[in-house]
């Protein structure tokens, strides 16, 4: 028999005995919903003692049900907390072992793994790391059987770690769990605050936004969101919490955050304009008129219940009505469109809420938008350079103003200077350059409405 890799931290992170350990991840996995939409491809979870981070990584963990039996091998990365090393690590054991029972590892990989610099076998980096055990128990309850792939990050580039992940990416059959902690040790106020910044960068695949101080695996993490930006994967943040909502004190806490990577489904939105507008259309009516049945959005086709962005845009004899929407996918797109729709009829604070008598007359558009991709700006010359025309939407954001002009607002605006400033001006910006420090990000919308086939 070969080598095993040992538990290193039962009894402490997690029950040591077996039947106390299947009872606690049974119980935390049982309190945890099971989010709607497809199942991940790969899952972002927290690595902390199971009394502190066991709920938030149960909240992901639960959404594995539905493909329980399908999937048989786990990419399981983590970053490295006991030893300092440069590279990846991978293990030369056989099997990791936990109190309910040994895993596989799939060595099948290595030959793959062989090509990508920096990688490489050291078990000293896996012997004594907790950031990878801590998941395994989820893993073996929440899964039928699976073989592991185990790595462990030190210092590497982030496009290291993406390409590592893309090698061992496979099909159907594998999940990717990126094993993550977030902020540390700060008042409750400020981890919330740093932790909710660290989403939004999460949500919008903008690894640039994450600092060193936000994430213990932000290596790992940052080669997830670079690879799930080239795969067109779209991001939903399931639970986001600290030790000071779970079980410690609130003066010095640790930031937990799970997030699922769906394949998007940008390319065939068109094929159900109906079925959105239809839905759309159905809340608006419902909530001003009551008329009708209220909106089932959950029971639409399975495409509808992948996590999308959206907005919805009401018009009256053609002018605008009313436009709310969302600019990260971090809800089924049936749920966002019902919501949103009614949103711009109620709650778009330019106008006054749409009425009974105006409902027959709005026509109704909804616009389904790809994951935001930061632009590298040096002046605004530069940044309308990289913008298209009538394809591309853009937000800008100084972290005081932001605003957002969708794609559809070329046809009104199609000189890009003025699209620029009129969104300055919407954003609250003066007609000055843009400051130094602003961000934009560009986006897509497969645009929805009525006359679509």
């Amino acid at each position: 028999m070969g080598f095993v890799r040992a538990p290193a931290v039962a009894g402490m992170f997690y029950p040591a005995a077996p039947d106390e350990l299947a009872a606690d991840v049974g119980r935390l996995l049982g309190q945890a919903s099971c989010p709607p939409g497809p199942p991940p491809k790969a899952v972002i979870a927290p690595h902390a003692g199971y009394v502190y981070s066991g709920p938030v990584a149960a909240s992901v963990y639960a959404s594995l049900r539905p493909v329980r039996h399908q999937l048989s091998r786990v990419v399981l990365m983590g970053p490295s907390h006991r030893v300092a090393f440069r590279g990846i690590a991978t293990s030369s054991a056989e099997w990791f072992e936990t109190p309910l029972g040994r895993i596989p590892v799939d060595h099948r990989v290595e030959a793959c793994l062989a090509a990508i610099p920096g990688v490489g076998v050291l078990d000293a980096a896996h012997a004594q790391e907790h950031s990878l055990e801590v998941h395994l128990p989820f893993l073996q309850i929440a899964l039928e059987r699976f073989s592991l792939v185990p790595l462990v990050v030190g210092e590497a580039s982030a496009e290291t770690v993406s390409a590592v992940l893309d090698a061992l990416w496979g099909g159907d059959e594998t999940l990717i769990v990126i094993s993550s902690d977030l902020s540390h040790y700060l008042d409750y106020g400020a981890a919330r605050r740093i932790d909710d910044r660290t989403r939004l960068a999460i949500e919008s695949c903008d690894g640039q936004a994450i600092g060193s101080d936000q994430a213990c695996g932000r290596l790992p993490i940052l080669g997830l969101l670079d690879l799930a930006k080239r795969r067109g994967l779209a991001v939903t943040t399931v639970d986001l919490r600290n030790s000071g909502d779970t079980a410690g004190p609130r003066d010095r806490v640790v930031g937990y955050g799970a997030w699922a990577f769906v394949a998007a489904n940008n390319g065939n939105w068109a094929g159900h304009a109906g079925t959105l507008l239809a839905l759309a259309r159905q809340a608006i009516t419902w909530r001003i008129a009551g008329r009708g049945s209220a909106p089932r959005p959950e029971t639409l086709p399975a495409p509808l219940q992948a996590p999308a962005a959206a907005f919805v845009t009401l018009s009256l004899h053609g002018r605008l009505r009313g436009c709310i929407g969302s600019l990260s996918a971090w809800r089924p797109l049936a749920e966002e469109v019902a919501d949103n729709a009614v949103k711009a009829a109620l709650n778009d604070p330019r106008f006054a809420p749409v009425s009974e008598a105006e409902l027959d007359g709005l026509e109704i558009s909804v616009s389904v938008l790809t994951p935001a991709e930061p632009i590298a700006w040096r002046d605004e010359a530069d940044l309308l350079g990289k913008l298209q025309p009538r394809r591309d939407g853009l937000i800008i954001d100084d972290g005081q103003h932001r605003a957002v002009f969708l794609p559809a607002v070329w046809e009104q605006l199609p000189d890009p200077h003025d699209f620029l400033a009129h969104l300055k001006q919407k954003a609250g910006l003066t007609q000055a350059p843009l400051p130094a420090g602003c961000q934009a990000f560009s986006f897509r919308a497969v645009e929805l409405k009525q006359d679509n086939p």
